[in-house]
């Protein structure tokens, strides 16, 4: 598969049929049983804070005329104020579950393995839902400033697999918070342990300061990124927001 390509975007179906042809998406996805897509759904402000359902739906279509793999749409929130069943109602994922056939999953209740890599110098222990590692993960975020990690895409989306049980912090004030402690180096750890197998940025519109809302990108990025290696992926989608990844610690340390 290629590392990284980026198409102009049109709408989501097609647009979407591009960029995953171009990394040869199908012939992976014909060889899968499970796919778990893990939208960004950090809160229930709608597009383009987080995913559309219309992004993930092109998705779906795509896997359904190359696999017969069951589908599911899987987040964990990071709004402690919300549950994610209510934010994928709220978002329109209830209907587009319904609509395409796949189910839905709430990373924060699913059940957990605990892994180890010594090495790792923020979590050398973690705990992650069993499911992340039994799918091929495609991870589908948009593409956004992120006030404490500088950018958010492929790589800071896989933290909505971080059960609140173990990585909220004692403070509560966020689920995910204890990645929030030398946010870049928790990052790369957590794609140490599991990282996308897929990725795909909805660059459509972007957010040019901050990930939970304010100004969008004036013009539109009109663009998708996708590709097999989620740094790549990542790195590439970097500059269409005007910023240099070798600034960006979880983008320029290379991850064994």
């Amino acid at each position: 598969m290629t590392e990284a390509v980026n198409v102009a975007f049109s709408d989501y179906e097609t647009s979407v049929a591009e960029a995953l042809d171009n990394i040869h998406a199908g012939r992976l996805f014909a060889g899968q049983d499970k796919i778990l897509i893990k939208p960004n759904l950090v809160t229930d402000s709608p597009f383009p804070v987080t995913t559309s359902p219309r992004f993930c739906g092109a998705i779906i279509d795509y896997i359904r005329s190359h696999s017969e793999a069951t589908i599911v749409i899987a987040e964990g929130v990071g709004d402690p104020a919300s549950e994610t069943m209510e934010i994928f109602h709220a978002l329109g994922y209830t209907r587009l579950a319904k609509e395409k056939g796949a189910e839905l999953a709430d990373l924060n209740a699913a059940p957990l393995v605990r892994l180890e890599k010594p090495d790792c110098k923020r979590f050398p222990e973690f705990y992650i839902p069993e499911m992340a590692m039994d799918h091929f993960i495609v991870s589908a975020p948009v593409l956004k400033a992120h006030s404490l990690s500088i950018y958010t895409g492929t790589l800071k989306n896989m933290v909505g697999f971080a059960p609140p049980e173990h990585y909220a912090g004692s403070g509560g004030i966020w689920n995910k918070a204890e990645f929030h402690i030398d946010i870049q180096q928790a990052i790369i750890d957590l794609n140490r342990y599991r990282s996308p197998d897929l990725s795909i940025i909805d660059a459509s519109v972007g957010l040019a300061d901050y990930h939970l809302g304010g100004p969008v990108c004036d013009p539109p990025v009109g663009r998708l990124v996708a590709g097999s290696d989620p740094v790549a992926v990542d790195r590439m989608a970097t500059g269409l927001l005007g910023l240099d990844w070798r600034k960006i610690g979880h983008l320029s340390e290379n991850m064994p």
